[in-house]
């Protein structure tokens, strides 16, 4: 990829930044090292559900938990993390966080009941929250070259797709031999090699690039209780014996918090989210990207592990082999990421890639029930989506940002993608519990409950893409606005001047055109 023009002078961070990629490597192998986390962790629970549901005798709103747990700490906490992380460091934040992930995982060893899991997986989503947002800050803000920002976060993303990859796959193979255990105590040195790489790669954060404002600290609590209303509801509709009832108290208890943080973050002083930033075309395009393919990607995982191993009975290991395509896509596609955004723009390059990853999702929704062919197609379209969009979505909200939001901005990508996975998870299970009367791990499979439960299948996808469609709608519409003079204007009331840098979609990898104008 062709070195892209220096950042103007408001946008520089750093007087000592690295030159080059190789001169960071220690502090990138410890920020890949926590995304590899993030994402190895969540593909190899999937593929360990039914195991873990047997073996723990989970209802099917039990092992939806063990899976959504994790999803409302990581998506609750973030933005509480992320404004935290702003004023007191993120290198410290970081490392707190990793330190809390090992014990988390460590603490598997000793869980017996469903329920015990679930308090890891919560503990586990906390320390993500810690970690993960700041993982892309430090990157975005370890460099001055955008170009060099770019290929820092492909260079980490890279390893967290990998590991998302690979996880279904190893994840089958190890349960052959190993109990399931294992597959979660990976975290422990993972989060060891991050430890060390981030203290001894990357410097303290300086004073001059924090915030000294005070912490929204109430508004911080509104979000997460949003957020953890908007994830938990489906689960209460279907799972409580009153149903109605205590669906509509946790509904308008999540109606209620979300008025009040929208009231909150319009009068505070010091707004954990400033909506003025959000409102910015880059920043909001970015996310409505982002959050539709975390939606997507979710989806899918969740829904392919149900088809293979519970509709269709294919072993661990089997199922593992099946998913296997993605792992050849997500390795393949790392070098045609940047020729490929180059060419077509930072924004264009964002909403094709999440058209291809809903594309994926309705393939799966409309076809997988008539064969693994299908499964097959909707595994590469979702892989080949993603390989982009998770790189070029990061870095637009990034770039539409000031210098001292970044992990606030990393925080809100994170939280964007992880609430929309939380939410195609819940619903995902929620019309499968609908659908499906009792567990799916331990009642007896018969003709009408197969029948019912791909029909349960069909419909969580192809209602799943629909949202996703909307959120890329929302983006393409947004960008559009992006590409306008106007765009470059600062807020109304706003203090801080919009950088330079966010008027044009394509700032972090210039096309040729742009090059030969520069030149």
């Amino acid at each position: 990829m062709p070195p892209s023009p220096s950042l103007p002078r408001g946008r520089r961070v750093a007087a000592d930044a690295p030159p080059r990629l190789s001169d960071a490597s220690i502090a990138l192998a410890g920020l890949s090292a926590v995304f590899l986390f993030e994402m190895l962790d969540t593909s190899v629970l999937n593929v360990a559900l039914p195991t873990i549901g047997r073996e723990l005798g989970s209802s099917t709103t039990g092992l939806q938990w063990v899976s959504g747990a994790y999803a409302v700490a990581f998506g609750a906490l973030m933005l509480l993390f992320g404004a935290v992380a702003d004023r007191v460091g993120r290198r410290r934040v970081m490392l707190v966080g990793l330190a809390l992930l090992a014990v988390a995982s460590l603490a598997t060893v000793a869980v017996t009941t469903t329920e015990q899991l679930i308090a890891v997986r919560v503990l586990t989503g906390v320390a993500a929250a810690m970690t993960t947002p700041g993982s892309m800050a430090l990157a975005f803000r370890l460099f001055d070259d955008e170009g060099l920002r770019v290929r820092a976060l492909t260079v980490i993303s890279t390893a967290g797709l990998v590991g998302l990859a690979v996880g279904p796959t190893v994840g089958g193979f190890v349960l052959a031999i190993a109990p399931w255990q294992v597959l979660l105590l990976a975290d422990v040195p993972i989060a060891a090699l991050a430890f060390v790489g981030i203290r001894s790669g990357v410097a303290p954060d300086a004073p001059a690039g924090l915030r000294h404002d005070p912490v929204d600290v109430g508004g911080a609590l509104l979000g997460a209780a949003t957020v953890t209303g908007l994830l938990v509801t489906p689960t209460v509709v279907v799972g409580a014996t009153t149903a109605s009832s205590w669906g509509w108290v946790a509904g308008a208890l999540t109606v209620a918090c979300g008025v009040g943080f929208v009231v909150r973050v319009r009068t505070a002083r010091h707004p954990v989210v400033d909506l003025r930033l959000l409102a910015r075309p880059l920043v909001s395009s970015g996310l409505a990207f982002k959050a539709a393919s975390g939606l997507a990607v979710a989806g899918m995982s969740y829904l392919v592990t149900l088809q293979l191993q519970f509709a269709w009975g294919w072993p661990p290991a089997l199922a593992a082999v099946g998913t296997s395509p993605q792992v050849v896509v997500l390795l393949a596609g790392g070098r045609l990421v940047g020729p490929f955004v180059q060419r077509v723009g930072l924004s264009r390059a964002a909403w094709v890639s999440a058209v291809t990853v809903v594309s994926g999702l309705v393939v799966f929704g409309a076809l997988s029930r008539h064969g693994y062919v299908w499964v097959l197609v909707a595994l590469v379209l979702v892989a080949a989506g993603m390989r982009v969009v998770g790189v070029v979505a990061g870095a637009s909200v990034l770039t539409g940002l000031p210098v001292d939001r970044t992990s606030m901005g990393a925080a809100l990508v994170d939280t964007s993608s992880e609430l929309a996975g939380g939410v195609a998870v819940a619903a995902a299970g929620t019309i499968v519990a609908a659908f499906v009367t009792g567990s799916i791990t331990t009642v007896p499979w018969t003709a009408p409950r197969l029948s019912g439960f791909e029909d349960a299948l069909t419909i969580a996808g192809l209602g799943l893409a629909a949202v996703a469609a909307v959120l890329v709608a929302v983006g393409m519409l947004r960008a559009r606005t992006s590409d306008a003079p106007a765009s470059t204007a600062t807020p109304a009331g706003s203090t801080t001047p919009a950088p330079s840098t966010a008027s044009a979609p394509a700032t972090a990898i210039a096309t040729p055109a742009e090059e030969s104008s520069r030149a």
